[in-house]
């Protein structure tokens, strides 16, 4: 067994689909969501850290990372759209159970294949991705609610910022106990994607898009309750994105969730990677692993 991580590509519907994995494929599946602006590269320090124990797996949706971007012109990029691909990437690498880590992004798209199979989720590793409308901080509130009510150039502009370079490195800034600590890499990486020709308008697309994921919020939850995933919720508590209460709203319907917070923004992983590799061994296997009290 190895912590090496491998960088794949699969061909998934007619486009081609970039991922990272490490560990024994027999092991316990974990697949990485990534959130935005970002890519799997959101994993990097992770993979390794857990690839003694997991199988993990985590892919770049397709118009991120190393995946295919094709226009907005040749693909319609929604989140049912970009659901369906993982769920199809899930299928060529014969995949038949898995735990969940959501980030952002990560979570609209990991609630869609939740609903579609939830006998194959075996957990939710949930860091700062929403379902609840308490969970929306008021920054999103005002750059996106005009979008969703009249997409205009001048309602766009608040979302092109989310992209920018700017908006960029805010996302991985935000709320850091410690910004030194956060690879200048991140937002140097992300943007040069982000400024491909034609990229940011299909991210606005997207932006757009995720009224239809607060429409379905009463869905997933009924799936919670009804399901009762084992699931553990990372959050950094200083998101201005997705704020604590949508974390503590997870309890409502998952009593049996395990919270912890930590002092960290919309990403966490640069700073706290380690509490967090120890808080899933914990939790997912628990018969090798205690997490020690945080210094």
């Amino acid at each position: 067994m190895t912590t090496r991580t491998y960088h794949r590509t699969a061909i998934v519907n007619g486009r081609k689909i970039f991922y990272r994995e490490a560990g024994d494929p027999t092991a316990e599946t974990i697949l990485l969501l990534h959130g935005l602006p970002t890519s799997s590269q959101m994993f990097r320090d992770l993979i390794p850290a857990l690839a003694d124990r997991f199988h993990l797996i985590a892919p770049d949706y397709v118009g991120f990372g190393h995946s295919d971007a094709p226009s907005n012109k040749e693909f319609t990029y929604s989140f049912d759209n970009l659901a369906a691909l993982v769920s199809g990437l899930i299928d060529v690498l014969g995949l038949k159970s898995y735990v969940l880590y959501m980030q952002d992004y990560g979570g609209p798209i990991g609630f869609r294949l939740f609903t579609e199979h939830p006998d194959r989720v075996k957990g939710f590793i949930i860091q700062n991705a929403n379902a609840y409308l308490e969970g929306v901080g008021e920054a999103p509130k005002k750059a996106l609610l005009p979008l969703w009510e009249n997409r205009t150039p001048e309602t766009e502009k608040a979302a092109r910022e989310f992209v920018s370079i700017d908006g960029t490195k805010f996302h991985w800034l935000v709320g850091a106990k410690d910004p030194e600590a956060i690879n200048p890499d991140n937002w140097i990486l992300d943007q040069a994607l982000l400024d491909r020709p034609g990229t940011q308008d299909y991210h606005v697309d997207l932006l757009e898009n995720y009224k239809t994921n607060i429409a379905l919020y009463p869905v997933w939850q009924a799936a919670f309750r009804e399901h009762r995933p084992k699931t553990l919720i990372v959050w950094g508590k200083n998101d201005p994105f997705f704020v604590p209460p949508g974390a503590r709203a997870y309890l409502n319907d998952l009593p049996d969730a395990k919270l912890v917070w930590l002092d960290s923004g919309h990403f966490v992983l640069d700073e706290n990677g380690p509490r967090v590799a120890a808080e899933i061994r914990a939790a997912f296997a628990p018969e090798i692993e205690t997490v020690k009290p945080a210094a």
